[in-house]
């Protein structure tokens, strides 16, 4: 599972290569209870199950901005770089949740090598991680990580 880079060189090598799939994830509502009491974003469809059940999705959903954390839980499992002095994440780009990850459902990863760029005795590389739903058409989420190590 998931790849292990050593240079820049293998990196720039690996550059468009799919990186696998991490483990399933059981999203569960004590996650997603846990995720509202930090954000302080308790609304109804998140919080709720019994109003939830009657609601638009049919049970609780996991907030896009947890769906969107659980990214740097994944990470790990679809690549690793060894070594380089520190490694950062510099940001996201293009982040898109194009459908609901319900309470009970489970999620994984799967991740694309997307770009590699030397910049200033750094890798910056960009992984498109989706968020895939067991059973479902359409991801939970899609999301450019943007990652720099230096070498």
């Amino acid at each position: 599972m998931g790849r292990t880079f050593r240079s820049h060189a293998a990196l720039v090598a690996a550059e468009g290569a799919h990186l696998g799939s991490s483990e399933w994830l059981e999203m569960t509502q004590e996650r997603i209870d846990r995720f509202a009491a930090a954000t302080d974003d308790h609304q109804w469809i998140h919080t709720d199950p019994q109003r939830a059940a009657s609601g638009p999705y049919g049970a609780t959903i996991a907030h896009g901005y947890l769906t969107l954390s659980l990214v740097n839980r994944f990470l790990p499992e679809l690549l690793r770089v060894e070594g380089a002095q520190m490694g950062v994440n510099y940001g996201c780009d293009r982040v898109r949740f194009p459908a609901p990850v319900k309470c009970g459902e489970r999620i994984r990863a799967s991740g694309e090598l997307y770009s590699v760029v030397e910049r200033k005795g750094s890798s910056q590389i960009v992984v498109r991680v989706t968020i895939d739903i067991e059973g479902s058409d359409r991801p939970g989420a899609v999301v450019d990580t943007i990652s720099r190590f230096y070498w």
